[in-house]
């Protein structure tokens, strides 16, 4: 469990393909204080610390992960927004996330909206029913509010801002159009399709 709070850029070292995708990330953390085992948000993706060194974590990501996540994210070089799962105590200061990323969004525009950059992002059909304005979702690992939606025949646009802290110490500073992202709807939102689906069944 995660809040969508960031507390580290890490960047992944090495990529290495022996049947899952075996990544070596660089981190911020003291990872004397980090348990093998242990799981970390990696870009809103749940991974799991199957190795480490000082300054360094290893995850397997699984073939079915790949698939379900933005393309491209995965790669030497790459920078990802990491979390550690939450404690007991801890501040909840953005909202309850699992790490299961529901699906890929698209970056339309990014454009600058006084000291912050208002990004739109696309949807697809499954996914534009879960999001609604004033609600939370997490784009990339990051606990995000929803400023408005639109819908489309093919899905929705949805319109976020993000504040220059925001940008400083995540990677969404960089976002641009074109640039696939991690989303992860309000779990809330999620159990209350599951009630109505089964309501409408009875």
């Amino acid at each position: 469990m995660f809040t969508g709070i960031v507390s580290d850029i890490g960047s992944i070292e090495s990529v290495d393909q022996r049947g899952d995708l075996r990544m070596v990330i660089r981190c911020g953390y003291d990872m004397d204080g980090v348990e093998m085992g242990a799981s970390i948000a990696c870009s809103g993706v749940c991974l799991t610390v199957v190795d480490k060194g000082p300054d360094w974590f290893a995850v397997d990501v699984s073939g079915e992960t790949v698939s379900c996540t933005a393309q491209g994210q995965f790669a030497a070089g790459r920078k990802l927004n990491l979390e550690r799962a939450l404690k007991i105590g801890d501040e909840l200061g953005g909202h309850i996330v699992t790490g299961h990323v529901d699906g890929v969004g698209t970056v339309v525009s990014s454009e600058p909206a006084g000291d912050s950059q208002q990004v739109v992002i696309r949807v697809s059909k499954d996914l534009a029913p879960f999001i609604a304005a004033k609600g939370s979702i997490t784009v990339d690992g990051v606990s995000l509010t929803v400023n408005a939606i639109t819908d489309e025949e093919e899905g929705a646009v949805f319109t976020l801002n993000i504040i220059p802290h925001t940008a400083q110490v995540t990677t969404l500073g960089e976002l641009e159009p074109g640039r696939p992202v991690n989303l992860e709807i309000d779990i809330l939102a999620r159990y209350l399709a599951r009630m109505e689906k089964v309501r409408s069944l009875t």
